[in-house]
């Protein structure tokens, strides 16, 4: 790359790359494809991967591969996950199958003595040999080919990370893993035998159930692996990735982790019916007019997507405002739930004479609903009610199958 284009790169590393295009005709010396490419990657890292952004001279993928890569959390997460793992063995190695932009290889490429990275798309793993180098990691080893060819002929390895792209031949979104390239339900018994653990990241959108009964019906008897954990992580309380670890394990243990941010809520379910996980989750049974004064806990992200409600509830000692609304009452206040806490000022339902005396002297409000037949939309237009401010109301249907309304101010754990 030549002078004028790095130092391009550096002149206008913090502005507008839709402004800087403009330019082009004027910057006859200037890659400037590249340089825009490389702007734009780093703006998007400071945002993602914090640590990268901050060092000089990285190599930045194309804007597909900067919007699929890890962010610094997960990648970091991921790290303590192999490390834990592994363990203390001293000549751990690893080989990541669907290399990517290399992000999560190379946080958890510093725990072991050899790690492989597998990537087809040459211009990646370009870029991966010049950013591993940079990054300190002298024990990554670059395969420009395609990762399943890779596992036929590998030997064996501790750990294997494979992290399908979701994504078909005309660039849409694909969620189940027979979509996914590859297709690990047609690699996972092949997997099993090269490795002592292996990590799989697929999307958020999954039903982790279906997730674990189709790879352990595809890893077979054959085998004395299992999925042993189910990890569901999210930042800022919006769920990122679902993580699944299979390993050779002589009991059949089973854990889910529920990660949000530094939050962790880790629930043994190797007893626990599939895909069921709540069946009778305690229920508040007094009067609604005792409901003010009490506080309102609403499970992160998480948790949601794990639906593990009634160990939740029994953990904390919290009742559910109805059977499927996954709101949960106390009358007391809670250190460490794992979602946002508030308190309930007020109860209504919909009865227009109700709403009036509740709503008075309320302007606007944050509104969300759970399991109850009107969306947010159409509800705040009911309401008259415009979006902010430090009120809050939860729509949803109670015990009794009757429509309420929790009028809400957030607590002071939040």
């Amino acid at each position: 790359m030549n002078q004028e284009t790095l130092d391009f790169i550096r002149q206008h590393a913090a502005d507008d790359v839709r402004k800087l295009a403009l330019q082009a005709s004027r910057q006859a010396h200037v890659d400037m494809p590249f340089a825009l490419n490389q702007i734009a990657g780093r703006q998007k890292a400071q945002q993602k991967i914090p640590s990268w952004a901050a060092m000089e001279g990285l190599i930045y993928p194309p804007h597909i591969s900067m919007e699929q890569c890890s962010s610094e959390q997960t990648a970091c997460y991921k790290a303590r996950l192999a490390e834990r793992l592994v363990g203390d063995v001293p000549e751990a190695g690893m080989a990541d199958l669907t290399g990517g932009f290399g992000v999560d290889f190379s946080f958890m490429a510093r725990r072991f003595r050899k790690a492989v990275y597998v990537e087809q798309q040459q211009h990646l793993c370009e870029a991966a040999r010049h950013n591993f180098e940079l990054l300190g990691l002298p024990q990554a080893e670059v395969v420009c080919g395609d990762g399943v060819d890779y596992l036929h002929q590998m030997t064996h390895t501790h750990l294997i990370y494979v992290d399908p792209a979701r994504r078909d031949t005309q660039g849409k979104r694909t969620y189940d893993m027979t979509d996914c390239t590859p297709d690990i339900t047609k690699i996972a018994d092949e997997i099993a035998e090269k490795c002592d653990f292996c990590i799989i990241k697929l999307s958020p959108m999954l039903d982790w159930h279906q997730a674990v009964a189709a790879l352990e019906q595809t890893i077979g008897d054959g085998h004395e692996k299992h999925v042993t954990e189910v990890h569901i992580i999210s930042l800022n309380n919006e769920c990122k990735e679902l993580l699944l670890v299979f390993a050779r394990h002589n009991s059949p243990k089973k854990t889910i982790y529920c990660v949000n941010d530094e939050k962790e809520f880790v629930l043994d379910i190797s007893q626990t019916a599939v895909p069921p996980l709540c069946k009778t989750i305690p229920l508040f049974t007094p009067a609604y007019s005792s409901l003010p004064g009490c506080y309102l806990y609403e499970p992160n992200a998480s948790i949601m997507k794990a639906g593990c409600f009634e160990a939740l509830a029994d953990r904390y000692d919290v009742k559910a405002v109805g059977r499927n609304s996954h709101l949960f009452i106390s009358a007391h206040s809670i250190d460490g739930f794992p979602g946002r806490s508030f308190v309930i000022e007020r109860v209504t339902t919909l009865n227009k004479r109700e709403l009036k005396t509740a709503l008075a002297g309320i302007n606007k409000a944050n509104i969300a609903v759970r399991n109850f037949p009107l969306a947010v939309a159409e509800l705040r237009k009911r309401l008259r009610l415009s979006d902010g401010g430090d009120c809050y109301i939860f729509a949803t249907t109670a015990r009794e199958k009757e429509h309420i309304l929790l009028i809400c101010r957030k607590s002071m754990q939040n």
